[in-house]
């Protein structure tokens, strides 16, 4: 288990969007505060146009929801708003979470209007739970999925987070990092991270090092006496060729060596460092220092590493910073929380939401998620969402058909069926025992490489297929039938 230290002091319950507390009074208000309902999150778009997405920040809302509680501040402030009944008002100061909730466990690829997240429950509480439902899964999402397209495009070599100084907020810069390395990332720069969650922290020198000093040589030497057995220079502050790698290598041949200790690395900071990463690699290999490193860091992302790695360049660790840590090129995951069914007279009753963009059609009923893998390869063939009481027969053929275009069908033979959603709280009591970070990271990778080269290209991925089963097709068609207007 992750060490929770991260924030427990703090009651996040108020961290909501105000009309979840109006709707709330609302259905206190017409007697439908225990009517039971069903909400999916989801998302409708992979961020860059990228072939997935990866499911992240599941323990965090775990935390969450365990501490869900009304304190007599937050009633004060809602009674000063005036807007809300005093009885209504009694109900949130005795509130307790009291929902079902499955989710797709962290570190599993996933893909546009699977419902990765489905809670059912009395209206209010499921209702209420939005806004951190969304923060929590969105934000960590979109991190890990990041940061797994920089480590993708790095080819093997090692990525860090660099980005706390330009991450957006303290969350985003802890939980970032947390995110990050689910993704892929080999550590990180945020020292906290390592603290509570155990992402591992790594740091040397900044320019400032170097210019407190009266020259570069006098600050390389300062620190190999300090830390001979971690030495990697920042050799960017003057110039790189004509005195940080040659100042490198003095202060290795004479502090280091001597030392009984081998050179770490140097760190380029800025300029071409195709050219600079391949010339310093001469200079270094020339001087014996073959298993000196080379990292690479400055506004990097993953078509800045896939380039500069097919011009040539020797590096060999990454330090990405805020292009990762605020996923810059697409900084928001678009995940929704939507009304799917309620219970009326025993029976789930469901709901749909129409739009004239047909985009945002959302698809109805309490639901579950299949993965279809191929038992020859253990690849990933298609994934099936289907009614929470349907099973797929993986002993038998099935037949797939897409959604939209529904002539478009394959049958499926030898392979094998997983549901993806697991529950997480029964009762509103967590009955999940979350997986420690390096398995999940671990997780993470696994399922990445059940899935086809295709699915991973940077651009013009192959869209991996997410169909209907024939009965929830079937419902969805019937009440588009039934609530379209003419």
């Amino acid at each position: 288990m992750e060490n929770t230290m991260w924030k427990e002091k703090i009651n996040m319950t108020m961290l909501t969007d105000f009309y979840e507390l109006t709707m709330a009074n609302g259905y206190f208000e017409n007697g439908l505060k225990d009517k039971i309902t069903y909400f999916d999150m989801f998302f409708r778009k992979i961020p860059d146009n990228g072939g997935f997405a990866i499911m992240a920040g599941v323990q965090q809302l775990i935390e969450y929801l365990k501490n869900l509680s009304f304190n007599e501040d937050d009633i004060e402030y809602l009674r000063s708003k005036k807007l809300f009944s005093e009885e209504f008002l009694g109900y949130l100061k005795s509130f307790k979470f009291s929902c079902d909730v499955w989710a797709i466990p962290e570190g599993t690829p996933i893909f546009p209007n699977e419902p990765i997240l489905t809670v059912k429950g009395p209206a209010i509480e499921a209702q209420f739970i939005e806004t951190m439902v969304l923060l929590t899964i969105n934000h960590q999402s979109l991190i890990a999925t990041k940061a797994n397209r920089i480590v993708r495009a790095a080819q093997g070599r090692s990525v860090l987070e660099f980005g706390s100084r330009r991450a957006q907020g303290y969350d985003g810069a802890v939980l970032g990092a947390r995110a990050a390395y689910i993704g892929g990332c080999h550590g990180t720069a945020c020292t906290i991270t390592e603290r509570d969650f155990g992402v591992p922290v790594i740091g040397t020198m900044a320019h400032s090092w170097i210019q407190m000093f009266p020259t570069e040589l006098e600050a390389f030497r300062a620190y190999a006496k300090v830390y001979p057995e971690n030495c990697v220079f920042l050799v960017d502050t003057y110039n790189v060729l004509k005195s940080g790698v040659p100042n490198a290598i003095k202060v290795f041949n004479e502090e280091v060596i001597p030392r009984g200790f081998r050179p770490k690395g140097i760190r380029i900071d800025s300029g071409d460092i195709t050219y600079l990463s391949k010339e310093a690699r001469k200079l270094l290999d020339e001087a014996g220092f073959h298993d000196c490193m080379i990292v690479a860091s400055n506004s990097l992302d993953e078509y800045i590493i896939r380039d500069i790695l097919q011009q040539g360049a020797k590096v060999d660790l990454f330090g990405v910073g805020e292009r990762l840590i605020t996923s810059k090129s697409e900084p928001v995951f678009g995940g929704v929380y939507k009304l799917v069914g309620v219970e009326e007279g025993g029976q789930i009753a469901p709901r749909i939401k129409l739009s004239e963009n047909v985009g945002k059609i959302t698809n109805p009923c309490f639901k579950q998620l299949y993965r279809l893998y191929d038992r020859t390869n253990g690849k990933a063939l298609v994934d099936v969402i289907t009614l929470a009481d349907e099973t797929i027969d993986d002993t038998k053929p099935y037949e797939i058909f897409d959604p939209e275009y529904t002539w478009k069908r394959k049958t499926i033979t030898n392979f094998y069926a997983k549901k993806l959603q697991v529950k997480i709280f029964e009762n509103g009591q967590c009955i999940y025992n979350s997986p420690d970070l390096n398995t999940i990271r671990n997780y993470c990778k696994e399922q990445i490489d059940t899935l086809w080269d295709e699915v991973l290209r940077f651009e013009n991925p192959h869209k991996y297929y997410v169909d209907l089963s024939k009965q929830l097709w079937d419902i969805k068609n019937k009440l588009l039938q039934e609530h379209s207007v003419l």
